[in-house]
C-alpha cells in the first residue's frame, strides 16, 4: 500500500488538524495497550518512529514482549507486515530476495525471475537483529537509508510507508554480534525495554494465562499515516529551539566547549546530524500528542536519550570503567544552556 502527498497539498498546521492527529495517535496507542501491559514509554517510542518515518531499535533481555509489541502495532494499522527471524545462518538473500532459474513449460526456455524477500513490506520486524552476522545485518542498510533494494544490478523501490522495527538482546549475552555504527545510525530511536513492575507482572499473568485473548484491530491505514507524517513536518519550530538541538548534539562530542567532563573523559565520538534530525521530528510528534501547536525545549529533552544513546560511542576507558552512555547524555542535558 502506498500513497504520495504532493508538497503543495501538505496540510497546514491548524487546530482542527492537530485535534484529528491527536485523536488518531491516542486511538493507535489505546489499541496497542489493549494487548500490551505497561511499557507506555516503549509504545510511544515505536509510534513516534512510525509517524516520523524513522526506524526503531528495541533492546532488552528475552521475554519482555518486544516482538509482541511490534506485531501488535503492525496489527493496529492496515499495512503489510513481515517478520524476519535473525539467526547466525541467515543470508542476505533471505532478506532482500534472489533471482531463481525458471523454465517455461511451453517452450522449455529458461529465465531468471526475481523473488522478493520479506523486506518488501510496509512494516518489517527484524527480530533479534544482533544474532545475525555483520554480512547479513548489512543487507538492511540500503533499505533503511534509501527505501530501495538493489539486487542483480537492478534497484527496486520499497513501498511507502516503510518502517523497520528491530529487536536485540544486550550485547553481553552470548551469541550476539554488535551492530556497526553505520547501521545503528540508521535507527531513529534506540528504546530500552525495562523489566515490568510488580503490578504490571500481575496484569500480564492475568491476561496471558486465562482463556480470554486480546488482539489489536486496525485503526489507521497507509494514506492516513502518510498524511500524518506530512502534518507533523509542517509544525513550525522556533530558531532558538533548533539552535538548542544543535548545541545538544555538539556537546556529545568531547572536543566541544559545552561538553561536560564525563563526555570529555569517556566519549570517543558523539552523535551524527541524524541525531539532531531525530530529536526535532520526535519533539514535533510529542507536542502533537499533547495537543500543543509547537514543540518546546522540554519536548527535546524528553526525546534526547532514545535519539542519541546509540549514536554516542565510548572510548576504551569508558568501556573499561563500565560507563553508561545515558549518564553521559544526562550530563549533556544538564550542562548545555537553554538560551
Amino acid at each position: 500500500m502506498s500513497a504520495t502527498i504532493p508538497a503543495e497539498t501538505t496540510p497546514a498546521q491548524t487546530q482542527a488538524d492537530l485535534e484529528a492527529l491527536q485523536h488518531d495517535l491516542k486511538a493507535l496507542q489505546a489499541e496497542v495497550q489493549n494487548v500490551i501491559v505497561g511499557q507506555d514509554r516503549v509504545i510511544i517510542g515505536a509510534i513516534t518512529c512510525l509517524l516520523a518515518g524513522g526506524h526503531g531499535l528495541l533492546e532488552g533481555v528475552p521475554g519482555l514482549g518486544k516482538t509482541l509489541l511490534i506485531r501488535t502495532l503492525a496489527n493496529a494499522v492496515r499495512l503489510e507486515f513481515n517478520r524476519i527471524q535473525f539467526t547466525p545462518d541467515l543470508m542476505p538473500a533471505d532478506i532482500v530476495g534472489t533471482s531463481v532459474l525458471q523454465s517455461d513449460e511451453g517452450t522449455g526456455a529458461h529465465r531468471l525471475t526475481y523473488q522478493p524477500g520479506p523486506v518488501f513490506a510496509n512494516i518489517v520486524l527484524a527480530d533479534e537483529i544482533n544474532r545475525a552476522t555483520p554480512k547479513t545485518q548489512s543487507a538492511l542498510l540500503e533499505a533503511m537509508a534509501e527505501g530501495t533494494v538493489t539486487t542483480g544490478g537492478e534497484t527496486r523501490k520499497l513501498e511507502d510507508p516503510f518502517l523497520v522495527l528491530a529487536t536485540q538482546n544486550p550485547l553481553e549475552m552470548e551469541g550476539t554480534y554488535p551492530l556497526p555504527e553505520a547501521q545503528l545510525d540508521r535507527f531513529m530511536f534506540k528504546i530500552n525495554v525495562d523489566f515490568p513492575a510488580e503490578d504490571e507482572l500481575v496484569a500480564i499473568l492475568n491476561r496471558t494465562t486465562g482463556s480470554a485473548t486480546q488482539a489489536a484491530k486496525p485503526v489507521l491505514d497507509g494514506p492516513r499515516i502518510l498524511a500524518m507524517r506530512a502534518l507533523v513536518r509542517a509544525i513550525p519550530v522556533a530558531d532558538t529551539l533548533t539552535r538548542y538541538v544543535v548545541r545538544l548534539l555538539r556537546a556529545t562530542h568531547p572536543d566541544d566547549s559545552n561538553a561536560p567532563a564525563l563526555v570529555k573523559e569517556y566519549v570517543r565520538f558523539g552523535g551524527s546530524p541524524r541525531g539532531a534530525q531525530s530529536m526535532l521530528l520526535a519533539a514535533r510528534i510529542r507536542c502533537s500528542i499533547d495537543g500543543r501547536l509547537a514543540p518546546s525545549i522540554d519536548d527535546v529533552r524528553a526525546v534526547a536519550l532514545p535519539a542519541l544513546r546509540h549514536r554516542v560511542a565510548l572510548n576504551f576507558q569508558g568501556e573499561a570503567d563500565g560507563i553508561d552512555v545515558d549518564d553521559c547524555l544526562r550530563q549533556v542535558l544538564k550542562s548545555v544552556p537553554t538560551d
